[in-house]
């Protein structure tokens, strides 16, 4: 990809700070197949400068982008045109790739966690996980009649 292709990220957060509400119209119909919203809202919520311009960014994707995103996915021009209201009108600002977060913790002691409460979801798990050591779960088990060798292969 070159820097004058339309795809090429690099343009298209130039767009996404320029506040181009057009970006989008510009498109041929395979280049709106290929266009990824998703990747706007990855990269718009972080750049790079001071701390308030860090923190406007990330809440103006959270409050405007993000809520309901997923529910106007078949509506990708719509999704582009929030994305264009975040910037603040500073000019073109450095983005970053905002990754997901990785995985932590003691994976037995989540899935024990997750079998125990079956309607919490994997983040309110893995926060039980964070917020308890060891002792509390075993402690737990415990209270729920695990005996010694439950509680090895449990956790």
């Amino acid at each position: 990809m070159s820097n004058t292709d339309p795809l090429y990220i690099g343009n298209e957060m130039a767009a996404f700070d320029r506040k181009d509400r057009e970006y989008y119209d510009k498109f041929t119909d395979e280049e709106r197949k290929k266009f990824s919203t998703y990747l706007m809202l990855r990269y718009g919520a972080s750049v790079e400068g001071s701390a308030d311009l860090q923190e406007w960014y990330l809440r103006a994707t959270n409050e405007r982008v993000n809520i309901n995103f997923f529910d106007i996915g078949r509506h990708p021009k719509l999704q582009w045109l929030l994305c264009t209201s975040v910037g603040p009108g500073m000019g073109r600002q450095r983005h970053y790739w905002l990754g997901t977060k990785k995985k932590e913790g003691n994976n037995k002691a989540s899935k024990f966690l997750a079998k125990l409460y079956p309607n919490m979801k994997s983040d309110e798990v893995e926060l039980l996980v964070k917020i308890n050591d060891k002792r509390d779960i075993d402690s737990l088990a415990r209270s729920l009649g695990l005996d010694d060798k439950q509680l090895k292969s449990e956790l």
